[in-house]
């Protein structure tokens, strides 16, 4: 607020301190000093008509604070305008601010403002104009750039423009230029801006390169020029003593701001060509590396902050060029420094820094230098963030040479790491180990590993990929199978595990069968030992691993078979696992040795295309460009193809076992099948899955699943990566009945799943329910239904509370929301004429019975929409009964045991402002204020 002059805002600082006093002992106080002052001044608006414009300015200030409070002010806008006409300054500043900070783009009176700002910037008073370009920047609609956008650059370049308004000038039209980015200047004007950087203003130097900057990302080769006018100033502000740029110096850095927008400015270009200009960038930035050498100047922080944010863009600068060896070498140097450093800030930044150093083929070999710092970092570091770009770069400084160790490290780490960065680490660790396995068998050793350390947090791509490299590469296979087929024998087992297992040994478990330890009956006793632990999907690639030991192993086919009859596979509740084991039992039984062989047969290798684990982690990094290329061509396999043939995720284990699509993606067929056998087996092929895919990442919190639902009966209420909670809701009067639906989105079973409802609050009074258990188990994929049948006994503000836990993968889960039962579920619609409506409004007329709000509408107000939000409120829309159209009109009964309320709604959109006025009446001032409050959410 403005500082308050003299005794004439006497009456301003006494309602201040009157609110400040009133505040201390209750909230209604407050209320009620505010709507006293408020009703002071409207009347002193509309009956004192000799107020003058120094009275205007008191009353116009006392609105503002009042609007600051967290008030609606919905008058005193035009006496804010006529304050722009003043020649008084601090009438003419009261009046930009309030327009400022109350005034919509859209509101009638913004021709008026307009006008005033026209003749203010064209005053001879440089206070009027900067006054002028604040309330155009404060503003900064599309009207105003379409206005000024033309006029500003004039007032920027004008020989006759003091340097303070210059200064507003530029900061003003880079705001309009944000708004509608067609007002950039162009043409005669680009040339004048840029010389801008020549002035001998600082701060007009400050505020153009922000200006220039924002235009060169849209113009770069039209503001080109910029960079050798950019590389002067900055060699004059880097060369410069803390005493030569007295006013702009900070804690003896000279012009710190300057010097980052500069180099940030010259980020938008490549190394100058102009050897005069890329010597003396050179020379600046060797400057600043010197400097961040010498003993610090100050011993305050803000000195070292300083200093520390031109080294950071400097670096940041070097690293853009990525032309300058010595330069790259040096700033990796001076980052090593920070690596230990006892500000995390710091740390962060310089771990940061060093990632994209490790990128160049310069400053490459540097970087790996400080690997044991970065391992201790990550071993030792107590800051999330900084241990994340510890791994980030100790992924970007990976090579031939440290591949191995620094793999270990990693893998040694994920066993302590932090959830929330193991799924990438695990990513990192696969690529790495794909990317520079000279021994093949070593990248098998690694995925086991992940997989053994970090199970959950390995993605199906993860192990697709390992499989797909096993069957390209012969001479890794014999080996994979001897190392899965130890790892099955281990007590906990990981799901993911069983699966590599399973297909590995599926496809070449005939590799190990001569050893008696790992002989065909004893592979088959290993997985089926893992076969009831195992999701559906996992159960169903085992089955498929089963089918083929037939053709590998015809000597278990009896304990095959055996296990096929099993009530709990042929009579499975699961329609997958049923379809899978009667056709492949029928297989087994009808086909001969050489038609299994040909349906059985090994999976061919899968095509090249780039690795599916670095296409993912592409995702996650949006920056990333690198790919796969030091695998063998061979080695390089597609993405997962059972998403691309078919979309299903429960197939997918027969699909890469070969039996019911080839790797081909354009096949569903396998590539070496008789016409015969294709025929016969058309049903296998055709088999799909409903298993939700377990990728879906939709995020649909309760608090945004409640809102939707006080206006709908049916929707969703909350979706996360593992669980989808949908509900569908019928009232009828004082009762109601809910159906609650948990679907299960991920590949694994929910165990112990406990759905705890009750009420809360006052309405553990007002309502009753009665819920129906649900079983304790769902299924992968699975979707199971609650039923809850409640009765209103009284009104009540709390909604019941939903307590939801389950173990998932081991994991356990717990999950705090809210059922969506609001008072408005409990509405009859009454219809009412408008004589009656009225007649009923004015009996309603004790201020406890009413409840109002003012407010301004999140959305563009559309009259069908409002309609369709307050039917589905539960209220009877009463259309032709206000006397003004645009009104919105409703009334309905709100029905509980011990007693009837009803209720009266008027909705009056102002669509010019854009606000709403919601008032509702009711015999009952509880019932009055939570529908008010439920309702005014939905706008």
């Amino acid at each position: 607020m403005p500082a308050v002059r003299g005794d004439g805002m006497r009456g301003l600082a006494v309602f201040i301190s009157d609110i400040r006093n009133c505040e201390c002992k209750s909230k209604e106080a407050e209320i009620k000093r505010i709507n006293k002052e408020l009703a002071n001044i409207r009347n002193k608006f509309k009956g004192d008509k000799t107020l003058d414009g120094y009275q205007k300015k008191k009353y116009v200030c006392k609105l503002l604070f009042i609007f600051l409070l967290g008030h609606d002010i919905d008058f005193g806008h035009m006496e804010a305008v006529n304050l722009l006409s003043s020649n008084k300054y601090s009438e003419k500043q009261i009046g930009y601010l309030f327009i400022s900070v109350l005034m919509n783009a859209n509101n009638d009176l913004m021709k008026l403002i307009i006008q005033s700002i026209k003749n203010d910037l064209s005053s001879r008073n440089p206070i009027h104009v900067n006054l002028a370009l604040q309330c155009i920047a404060n503003i900064g609609s599309r009207e105003m750039a379409e206005t000024f956008g033309s006029e500003i650059p004039k007032l920027l370049v004008s020989g006759e423009t003091i340097d303070v308004v210059k200064q507003s000038a530029a900061l003003c039209l880079l705001r309009l230029y944000r708004t509608n980015p067609d007002i950039s200047p162009t043409g005669e004007w680009t040339s004048r801006i840029i010389h801008l950087l020549n002035d001998q203003h600082m701060g007009v130097v400050t505020a153009a390169v922000s200006l220039i900057e924002s235009l060169v990302k849209k113009n770069p080769d039209e503001y080109k020029g910029c960079v050798s006018l950019a590389v002067s100033r900055l060699s004059r502000v880097v060369t410069a003593s803390y005493t030569d740029l007295q006013d702009y110096t900070y804690y003896f850095v000279p012009a710190p701001w300057l010097s980052v927008k500069l180099l940030r400015l010259l980020q938008n270009y490549p190394p100058p060509d102009e050897p005069g200009v890329r010597g003396r960038l050179n020379e600046c930035l060797e400057t600043i590396l010197n400097k961040a050498q010498e003993p610090p100047k100050s011993k305050k922080v803000q000195h070292s902050n300083a200093k520390n944010a031109v080294l950071f863009e400097a670096i940041s600068l070097i690293i853009h060029m990525d032309s300058e060896p010595n330069l790259l070498v040096r700033a990796c140097n001076q980052l090593g420094q920070f690596l230990q450093h006892r500000e995390t800030n710091l740390r962060y930044l310089a771990l940061e820094s060093m990632c994209l150093l490790a990128t160049s083929e310069f400053s490459h070999e540097a970087v790996k230098k400080h690997q044991e710092t970065v391992i201790n970092a990550l071993k030792t570091e107590r800051d999330v963030s900084v241990r994340q770009r510890a791994v980030d770069l100790l992924y970007a400084m990976c090579d031939k040479t440290n591949a191995e160790e620094i793999v270990g490290e990693m893998l040694s780490y994920l066993e302590t790491a932090d959830y929330s960065i193991r799924e990438e680490m695990v990513l990192k660790v696969a690529i790495l180990a794909e990317k520079y396995a000279s021994d093949y068998t070593w990248y098998v050793d690694v995925i086991l590993n992940l997989i053994r350390i970090a199970g959950d947090y390995v993605s199906e791509e993860v192990w697709y990929r390992v499989i797909q490299i096993v069957i390209n590469r012969e001479d890794v296979q014999g080996y994979a199978a001897k190392t899965v087929f130890e790892a099955l024998q281990a007590p906990a087992c990981h799901e993911n595990m069983v699966k590599v297992a399973g297909y590995i040994l599926g496809e070449f478990g005939n590799l190990i069968a001569g050893d008696q330890r790992s002989s065909p009956l004893i592979q088959f006793q290993l997985l089926y030992s893992k076969y009831h632990l195992c999701s559906v999907p996992t159960r169903a690639l085992l089955l498929t691993t089963f089918i083929k030991f037939i053709n590998l192993f015809p000597e278990i086919r009896g304990n095959i078979q055996t296990m096929l009859k099993q009530d709990s596979n042929i009579r499975s509740s699961d329609a997958e696992l049923q379809q899978r084991t009667v056709e492949y039992l029928q297989l087994s039984q009808v086909a001969s040795a050489d038609v299994l062989a040909t349906v059985l047969e090994e999976m061919p290798p899968f095509p090249e295309r780039e690795s599916s684990i670095l296409a993912i982690l592409k995702k996650k990094k949006p920056g990333m460009s690198e790919t796969i290329t030091n695998a063998p061509k061979e080695h390089r396999g597609p993405l997962n193809m059972m998403t691309e043939v078919n979309g299903s995720s429960a197939n997918a284990s027969a699909d890469l076992l070969g039996l019911n699509a080839s790797p081909s993606v354009n096949s569903t067929k396998p590539q070496s099948s008789s016409s015969l056998l294709v025929d016969v087996f058309d049903d296998i092929t055709a088999a799909s899955s409903t298993v939700m895919n377990s990728s879906n990442s939709v995020v649909i919190g309760c608090e945004e699943g409640l809102k939707k639902l006080v206006c709908k009966n049916n929707g969703i209420l909350f979706e996360n990566e593992f669980l989808q909670i949908g509900v569908k809701c019928e009232f009828k009067q004082n009762l109601g009945r809910i159906s609650i639906f948990y679907g299960n989105k991920t590949s694994f079973q929910f165990q112990n799943f406990l759905p705890n409802i009750s009420c809360q609050g006052d309405s553990a009074t007002a309502l009753q329910l009665q819920v129906k258990p649900v079983e304790p188990i769902i299924e992968a994929g699975a979707q199971v239904q609650q039923f809850i049948n409640i009765e209103c006994i009284d009104d009540f503000k709390d909604r019941p509370s939903l307590i939801i836990q389950f173990m998932c993968n081991g994991s356990p889960q717990k999950l705090n929301l809210e059922v969506p039962v609001t008072i408005n579920k409990f509405f009859e619609p009454t219809a009412m004429t408008s004589e009656s409506f009225f007649a009923r409004w004015k009996n309603l007329n004790n201020p406890s019975q009413e409840a109002q709000k003012i407010f301004k509408s999140i959305h563009t107000i559309e009259g069908e929409v409002t309609k369709t939000k307050l039917i589905g409120f539960g209220m009877q829309l009463l259309e032709g009964i206000d006397p003004n159209a645009d009104n919105f009109v409703c009334a309905g009964i709100v029905h509980t045991k011990t007693q009837q309320v009803g209720v009266l709604l008027r909705l009056e959109p102002n669509l010019q402002a854009q606000m709403f006025r919601l008032t509702i009446r009711t015999s009952k001032d509880t019932v009055s204020q939570q529908l008010c409050q439920l309702l005014h959410e939905q706008f």
